[in-house]
């Protein structure tokens, strides 16, 4: 029987459990996809529902950005919950993302779509701490880059991608002021599908273990979860605190907070108002444009990265990735300068979707899946850093709401991306020089964190979980 209890889950072959955790926790990240995307699918029509005639316009930004502020407010709510249990507060986030979904039928004016969305937004912060977070957590150590690039990775990317068919299905059926309400209103759907689904799920083991100090309860998870028999003497709790761990890292983790702020930036402009204004330059309807990136780009990069996240590694994957964005986006700015109105529409197509390929095959899998946040954090402050990292991601989609049509508008399509490749060779470089590699590693070991035994500090480097 190992020292390390939870060497057992580091070493579990991925099964049932797995598998129902992760449609458990990546449903939830579904609807984050589809409650995020859709409004930049529908923005058009909100705008001219409410007789707002500018697309880059202080209402635009407000609307499109409001949810992003409130899961600013979700993740660092959540993220200090969190210590107080995971699976305490699972199912509360997404419960208030299917109460805000449907009030935003009701909304009379901008101003409540606007206050709706923010609330909207907490749940979405609070499922971006607790999913992953959970997910993470249950994983095994050889599995779980590829298990949370999937759930957190390319869930999102499905809910995105219903988000454009629901509102091709209705197009030229219902008018265009019903039409934005009901897209926006279905993401309560699969909000609602998953709670009672995740008041079911277990507490994790850690948590129990490390943080509660309740042996017998994460040896039986433990055992629940891998079918190993755990000597709840071997699990001890963590009684270092928070400053113990952030004299130790703060390095790494304001760099994981940097690099995501760094990558929603980029990510968001494209999310946001790729189907209003670089389809608009393209003469693509919006719902088209997001089925095209969904479908073509972003779903065959996630696939790339889940072939490689693990077996090649984390830092290699974003590294390239971010690069290869800032590739894409400036060939994709340089065409349309050069070709002007004799641009070719699917050249301009291809390069600008190149970056949505190439952003999932890395970064998109990597920071903007929670895995930075998940692997360098110990346990004991996981749910904090979590936080920190999230609400700096949605931070910076949030500036980038403002400072993107800002740009497009005043110095038009070419300089606004740019910029936005700029800052993907700008995470590049940070990615390179702070990142340290996590892949196949358990997580007390990629987190650097010390587990206490028998009077002895014991790094998780000593239990060999690495395969």
């Amino acid at each position: 029987m190992s020292d390390d209890p939870y060497v057992y889950l580091d070493n579990k072959k991925l099964g049932f459990f797995h598998w129902k955790s992760l449609v458990t926790t990546g449903m939830g990240v579904f609807t984050d996809g589809y409650d995020l995307s859709s409004i930049g699918i529908v923005l058009p029509l909100v705008l001219l529902s409410f007789g707002i005639k500018s697309l880059t316009g202080i209402e635009s930004s407000l609307l499109a950005g409001s949810a992003l502020i409130g899961a600013v407010m979700g993740a660092l709510i959540f993220g200090l919950l969190a210590n107080k249990g995971r699976k305490r507060f699972y199912g509360l986030d997404v419960t208030i993302m299917a109460v805000a979904a449907v009030l935003q039928i009701f909304a009379a004016n901008p101003i409540e779509l606007i206050l709706i969305r923010t609330v909207l937004g907490i749940g979405v912060g609070a499922d971006y701490v607790l999913s992953p977070m959970i997910m993470g957590e249950h994983a095994n150590a050889r599995d779980r880059g590829k298990i949370i690039a999937l759930g957190f990775g390319l869930f999102w990317g499905f809910g995105a991608t219903v988000a454009a068919m629901v509102y091709l299905g209705l197009h030229g059926i219902v008018s265009d002021s019903i039409l934005w309400r009901v897209v926006l209103a279905a993401g309560s759907v699969p909000a609602v599908a998953v709670i009672y689904l995740r008041r079911k799920m277990p507490e994790t083991a850690r948590y129990l273990g490390r943080i509660k100090g309740d042996r017998s309860g994460a040896a039986e998870v433990i055992h629940g979860v891998s079918g190993s028999n755990v000597d709840p003497a071997t699990i001890m709790k963590d009684d270092n605190g928070f400053g113990y761990y952030l004299r130790k890292q703060w390095k790494v983790f304001l760099t994981a907070s940097i690099l995501w702020f760094l990558f929603d930036m980029v990510a968001y402009a494209g999310i946001l108002f790729g189907p209003s204004l670089i389809a608009k330059g393209l003469g693509i309807n919006p719902g088209d444009f997001q089925l095209l990136m969904e479908g073509f780009f972003v779903v065959p990069g996630g696939l790339v990265a889940l072939s490689l996240i693990d077996k090649r590694g984390r830092k290699p994957l974003q590294i390239a990735g971010f690069i290869g964005m800032a590739v894409a986006l400036v060939s994709f700015g340089v065409y349309n300068h050069i070709a002007g109105i004799t641009a070719i529409p699917a050249v301009a197509l291809l390069l600008y979707g190149s970056q949505n390929l190439l952003q999932q095959a890395g970064p998109g899998s990597v920071t903007a899946s929670g895995i930075l946040g998940i692997e360098l954090a110990p346990t004991k402050i996981r749910g904090t850093i979590q936080a920190l990292t999230v609400a700096s991601g949605r931070t910076g989609a949030a500036v980038s709401t403002f400072i993107f049509p800002y740009l497009f508008g005043v110095y038009g399509e070419s300089f606004a991306v740019y910029f936005l490749g700029a800052i993907a060779v700008v995470a590049a470089i940070v990615t390179l020089v702070w990142i340290p590699e996590t892949a196949r590693e358990g997580l007390e070991k990629a987190s650097g964190e010390m587990m206490q035994h028998s009077g002895k500090s014991q790094n998780a480097e000593k239990t060999g979980v690495k395969q």
